[in-house]
C-alpha cells in the first residue's frame, strides 16, 4: 500500500451537473471538467497563452508545463525529453522546475468515495485499492495486471467502519458533555466556597478584634490590682514537695529493684548448686557434714516452696510515672482556687454590692494612675498571669488562629480559580484520577494534573516520571489505527509533565502526555523516546471538542 506517500485529496462533486465519462479525457477530476470540454484545441491550465490541439491531450507526452494535458497518463509524473524545451514563449514559470498543476489521476469510485492517485502510479502494475478501489488507475493492464473493481465491497466497509467512528465520536462528546457540566459544578462550588470563606473571615476580624480589646482591657485591670499573687499557697508548697519526696522514693525503689535482681540472679546460682550437688553425692559414703548439708537444703527447699513471694508485676506499677491514668494526678492538686493572699484581701466581697463596686473602682483607677505616672512599679509577669487573662488570650488566639487558617485556605481556593484547566475547565473534573497501564515488566500511571510514575512488577517503590507543569500543543503525524486508539493527524493537546526522580548519571526525568478524543479514559501505550524522557498516548473525551489553532484543520477520533 503506498497511502502513506501519497497525496489523496478527496474530490468535490461539481455543483453544476454531471458530465458522461465519455466526453472527457480520462483521469479528469471533477473540479477540472470545465478545463476539458469537448473543443478543437487545448489550452494549458497554468499556462492559458499556451495552446495544443485537443488530440495531444493524453498523447502519452507531456506538452504543457503545468502537466495539464496529460491527466490520465503518467507522461507528467516527472518531465521527460520529449517534454517543449523551456522556458516556453510566454511560459509564466520561466524555468524547468515546473509542478504539475493537477493532483493526481481521478478514481471515480463508484460506491465508494472519489480520489486522487499520483501519476507515477498510473500503470505502473500495481492495483492501488486503499485509493483507486475501482481499478481504473491500471486501465492499460501493464504487465497483463487487470485490476477488478471493488468499489462495492470496499465501500460497504469503509460505511460501516465510518459509521462506527460516528457512533464512538458522538459518544465520545456525549460524555464530554457530561464532563463539561460537572467541571462548571466544580468551579462555581470553588466560587461560592471563596465567597463564604470571604464572609466568615470579615465576620472573625471583627470578632478577633473585640476579643483582642478585650484581652487588652483584662490584662490592664489585672496587671494593676492592689495585691497580685506571686507564688502558690500552702496547699501548692505542700503538693510540690510531695512530688518531689515521691520522686526520690521512686528511684531510690528502682536502685533496689535492681539490686533485688542481681541478688535474686546469685541465689539461682547457689541454688542450682546445691540441688546439683544433693543429686550427685553418694548417701552409701559415712560423711557427717555432707549429710547434714543436704538435710539443711531440703529444710531450705521446703520452706522456700510455702513462702509468698512479693510479686515483680506489682512493684514495676508503683514504679510507674505519675499520670492521670497512674498514681497520683498532680494536676488535681494545683491551685485553681484562691490562695491564701486571694481571700486575705478579698475583704470588699464582704461589704454592701454598690460601695463593693466603687470601692474597687477607685482603687483600680488610683493604682492606674499611679503605676502609669511612673510612681509605683508594674510588678506584672506573664508566669503570674491570672485565670481571667488566660481564658481572654485563649478565646482571642482561637480566632485569631482560625482567621489565619481560613485565609491559607482562601488563597488555596483562588489559585485553584485561577489555575488553567483546559477549555470549559474540563480537566477539573478529571483532576486527581488517575489510569494504568502495563507494558514490558512496568506498570504505568498516569494522575491528572499531578504526576506520572512506573513500578516495577516485580516489586519495589513507585518511580516519579514527571510532575504536572503546563498545557501545550504539537502536530500529530501518525497513520490512522483501525481500532480508533490513536493520535492520527493534527494538532494535540500535549501536558508536559516535568521534574521526576532523577535517571542514574542522567537528567530528571519527564513525561509527555498526548491526548486524543476517546470515549473513556484510557492510557494507550508508553514509550521511551531518549533517555529518561517518555511518550505517553492517552485517549480522554476531555479533547473531542477542543479548540484547534488557527491555520490547523481538527482531526479527531
Amino acid at each position: 500500500m503506498r497511502q502513506s506517500q501519497a497525496v489523496v485529496l478527496l474530490g468535490i462533486l461539481a455543483r453544476n451537473g454531471i458530465v458522461t465519462a465519455g466526453s472527457l479525457p480520462r483521469g479528469v477530476g471533477p473540479e477540472f471538467v470545465k478545463f476539458y470540454e469537448i473543443q478543437d484545441t487545448f489550452a494549458c491550465i497554468g499556462h492559458p497563452s499556451i495552446t495544443i490541439p485537443a488530440s495531444r491531450v493524453n498523447d502519452n507526452s507531456c506538452d504543457c508545463p503545468d502537466g495539464t494535458d496529460e491527466p490520465g497518463t503518467a507522461a507528467c509524473a516527472l518531465l521527460d525529453h520529449l517534454s517543449p524545451e523551456q522556458p516556453l514563449p510566454g511560459s509564466l514559470s520561466g524555468t524547468t522546475n515546473t509542478t504539475n498543476a493537477l493532483p493526481g489521476f481521478w478514481c471515480e469510485n463508484k460506491g465508494h468515495i472519489g480520489a486522487y492517485v499520483p501519476f507515477m502510479y498510473v500503470n505502473d502494475g500495481v492495483c492501488d485499492y486503499d485509493l483507486c478501489c475501482d481499478g481504473s488507475e491500471e486501465y492499460g493492464s501493464v504487465g497483463g495486471v487487470k485490476c477488478e473493481n471493488k468499489c462495492v465491497e470496499i465501500g460497504k466497509e469503509w460505511r460501516r467502519v465510518e459509521k462506527e467512528r460516528k457512533e464512538n465520536l458522538e459518544r465520545a462528546n456525549k460524555r464530554r458533555r457530561t464532563m463539561a457540566k460537572e467541571s462548571k459544578e466544580l468551579r462555581r462550588r470553588v466560587e461560592v466556597r471563596i465567597t463564604s470563606l470571604g464572609e466568615e473571615i470579615k465576620e472573625l476580624e471583627v470578632k478577633q478584634a473585640e476579643l483582642r480589646a478585650k484581652l487588652d482591657e483584662v490584662e490592664r485591670q489585672e496587671r494593676f490590682k492592689v495585691v497580685k499573687n506571686e507564688g502558690p499557697g500552702k496547699l501548692g508548697v505542700l503538693a510540690g514537695l510531695a512530688k518531689t519526696r515521691i520522686n526520690e522514693l521512686r528511684d531510690t525503689l528502682s536502685k533496689v529493684v535492681g539490686e533485688r535482681r542481681q541478688l535474686q540472679a546469685k541465689v539461682q546460682e547457689l541454688e542450682s548448686i546445691l540441688a546439683a550437688f544433693k543429686e550427685e553425692h553418694n548417701p552409701n559414703f559415712n560423711d557427717e557434714g555432707v549429710k547434714k548439708a543436704v538435710r539443711a537444703w531440703e529444710d531450705y527447699s521446703a520452706r522456700r516452696d510455702t513462702q509468698e513471694q512479693l510479686n515483680e508485676m506489682d512493684i514495676l506499677e508503683v514504679m510507674k510515672e505519675d499520670s492521670e491514668d497512674a498514681g497520683i494526678n498532680w494536676n488535681e492538686f494545683e491551685e485553681d482556687e484562691p490562695t491564701d493572699t486571694d481571700i486575705l484581701y478579698s475583704f470588699e466581697a464582704y461589704l454592701p454590692g454598690p460601695l463593693r463596686e466603687f470601692l474597687h473602682s477607685k482603687i483600680n483607677l488610683l493604682r492606674i494612675w499611679l503605676i502609669e505616672n511612673g510612681m509605683l512599679a508594674d510588678v506584672s509577669s506573664e508566669k503570674s498571669e491570672s485565670r481571667l487573662v488566660k481564658a481572654a488570650r485563649e478565646a482571642h488566639d482561637s480566632v485569631a488562629n482560625e482567621v489565619s487558617s481560613k485565609k491559607r485556605t482562601l488563597e488555596e481556593q483562588q489559585r485553584d480559580l485561577e489555575k488553567n484547566y483546559g477549555k470549559d475547565d474540563i480537566f477539573r473534573y478529571l483532576k486527581g484520577k488517575c489510569i494504568t497501564t502495563e507494558a514490558g515488566e512496568y506498570e504505568y500511571e498516569l494522575c491528572w494534573l499531578d504526576k506520572t510514575s512506573q513500578k516495577s512488577k516485580k516489586g519495589g517503590g513507585k518511580t516519579t516520571m514527571g510532575n504536572f507543569d503546563r498545557f501545550d500543543w504539537d502536530e500529530a503525524d501518525e497513520e490512522e489505527r483501525h481500532d480508533g486508539k490513536g493520535l492520527g493527524r493534527g494538532k494535540r493537546v500535549v501536558m508536559r509533565y516535568e521534574n521526576g526522580q532523577g535517571c542514574w548519571n542522567g537528567p530528571n526525568r519527564k513525561t509527555d502526555v498526548w491526548l486524543a478524543c476517546a470515549e473513556t479514559e484510557e492510557l494507550w501505550r508508553v514509550s521511551e523516546l531518549e533517555k529518561c524522557v517518555y511518550k505517553m498516548e492517552v485517549g480522554t473525551p476531555a479533547v473531542c471538542e477542543e479548540a484547534v489553532e488557527p491555520g490547523h484543520v481538527k482531526d479527531e477520533l
